[in-house]
């Protein structure tokens, strides 16, 4: 398998929060260049040391970066968007701490060419019984009863590669109903939400921190031919949304996710369902229990990989 390599920058009193954010995201073996913690080791070791060679050296003079790696494949494409569309929300969040720049250097994939990189390898993909998922710019034979939905994702994530997109579908194949209200929290490609109207969903609302996303979701929408029925909007998770739904998504990541349980059930009547997922196993319990604070009880899960998604309504 082939690899590119990714630097993501920031500053040192920001490497904690930046690389916990990576992780939530499923990374792993992540490296820090850091040029005050290499001082500080010199500081520390030099006494020890006849001679350190010059490259190494390089390293008091480095940016502070954090290092990781991603197949070049779609998967691992996929998920470098999904990062990048989320990353710049780690201001609002920690509005104490200086972030730097948070801009990226990608090894191996020229910086303008890296958002179309993926489409040699985005082909038509069966989510779930009867989905498919078929890029614009392809063809694909469907079976009786199946639905297409058209995408042409640009830098927005949600192409229905990504483990977390494909159990989100899977339960939206199941849930909706003809008169389904739906809420999209995150909608980035908009995929979600023109799903649920394809599968016969009554209406369906949108929303994403990104702007960009919100006007290709628009552009999606049109191309599957439900764009008058569908309302997106550019806003921080749920503060631009009003009224109940039926039935609401939020694929996102743990850490907002947590964040979402403290007024997600103010959009929600008895009966309404909520699909979340974006969930590496390794932060289930710290969901569940956000969930349950919330008054949400389980009653559905699924799990593909590392990801896992769960459907949780009102409590009794």
């Amino acid at each position: 398998m082939n690899w590119s390599q990714i630097k993501l920058y920031t500053t040192t009193p920001a490497i904690e929060v930046v690389s916990g954010y990576l992780i939530s995201h499923g990374l792993r073996g992540l490296m820090i260049e850091d040029s005050q913690d290499f001082c500080n080791f010199l500081e520390d070791t030099s006494i020890h040391w006849d001679y350190i060679d010059d490259e190494l050296m390089k390293i008091k003079e480095c940016p502070t970066a954090i290092v990781f790696y991603i197949p070049d494949n779609i998967q691992g494409l996929e998920m470098l968007k999904t990062i990048r569309g989320g990353i710049q929300q780690l201001r609002r969040e920690t509005p104490d701490i200086d972030l730097g720049s948070l801009t990226f250097e990608i090894e191996n994939i020229r910086e303008e060419d890296w958002e179309t990189a993926w489409k040699k390898y985005y082909h038509p993909v069966r989510v779930a019984k009867h989905l498919v998922i078929c890029p614009c710019w392809e063809t694909c034979a469907l079976q009786p009863g199946d639905t297409k939905v058209t995408l042409d994702p640009g830098m927005a994530f949600g192409t229905g590669t990504h483990e977390t997109t494909r159990l989100c579908m899977a339960f939206l194949e199941q849930y909706i109903t003809p008169n389904t209200t739906m809420l999209d929290v995150g909608t980035g490609s908009g995929i979600l939400a023109i799903t649920s109207l394809l599968l016969g969903a009554k209406s369906a609302v949108g929303v994403d921190i990104d702007e960009l996303s919100v006007k290709i979701a628009q552009e999606n929408a049109d191309l599957n031919g439900v764009g008058n029925q569908i309302q997106l909007i550019w806003g921080d998770l749920t503060e631009q949304i009003h009224g109940t739904y039926d039935i609401i998504c939020a694929n996102i990541v743990a850490d907002v996710i947590i964040r979402l349980c403290s007024t997600i059930t103010q959009f929600m009547h008895q009966n309404s369902i909520l699909i979340i997922s974006g969930i590496i196993e390794d932060r289930c319990s710290d969901v569940f229990e956000a969930l349950k604070q919330a008054g949400l009880t389980i009653i559905n899960q699924n799990q593909e990989h590392d990801w896992v998604s769960v459907v949780v309504q009102k409590s009794n």
